[in-house]
């Protein structure tokens, strides 16, 4: 019989800070700010005969990559139907309700999400980690991004 162990990820290298805003209606969305967002997973695999599942040092440089691509941005939400994103001589100008803003493109990263917040980030960071692991033996990921302490979100990927 198949048995399978739980792998904690929860480091203090796995984290990015950036700046944001969450949209909640179209007319509403918080101000521009930024966040130091932590990453953890929680990653599900088969026991090997050598007595442990997945090698944490992969799964922690993979964490430390996926990171590292959003650290020091400006995150906007490519997908959000609340507002447009152009591009115009080095800049994104966003149109939201009646505000318009502009971004150097240098600093901003435009995602394919639906709204600048943990739960859309950590499904971005998920689909991310999945991909990388793609030829591994591993069954369930939960991956979490915390916006600060007591506040997070998280995502769900099952083999299958």
């Amino acid at each position: 019989m198949e048995q399978l162990t739980t792998l904690y990820i929860n480091k203090e290298r796995h984290k990015f800070s950036a700046a944001h805003y969450t949209i909640f209606s179209a007319t509403e969305r918080e101000r521009l700010h930024g966040h130091n967002y932590s990453v953890s997973a929680r990653i599900v695999a088969p026991m090997g005969d050598n007595g442990f599942a997945a090698d944490y040092n992969v799964y922690k440089r993979r964490l430390s990559t996926l990171c590292e691509a959003l650290d020091e941005y400006m995150l906007l939400a490519g997908e959000s139907p609340y507002q447009t994103i152009e591009e115009q001589g080095g800049c994104y100008l966003v149109s939201f309700a009646e505000d318009r803003m502009q971004f150097l493109q240098s600093d901003t990263l435009v995602l394919p999400i639906r709204n600048a917040t943990v739960e859309e980030f950590s499904r971005y960071l998920l689909q991310g980690l999945v991909a990388l692991s793609v030829d591994d033996d591993i069954r369930e990921i939960e991956l979490c991004v915390a916006s600060g302490p007591g506040q997070k979100g998280c995502a769900n990927w099952t083999s299958g």
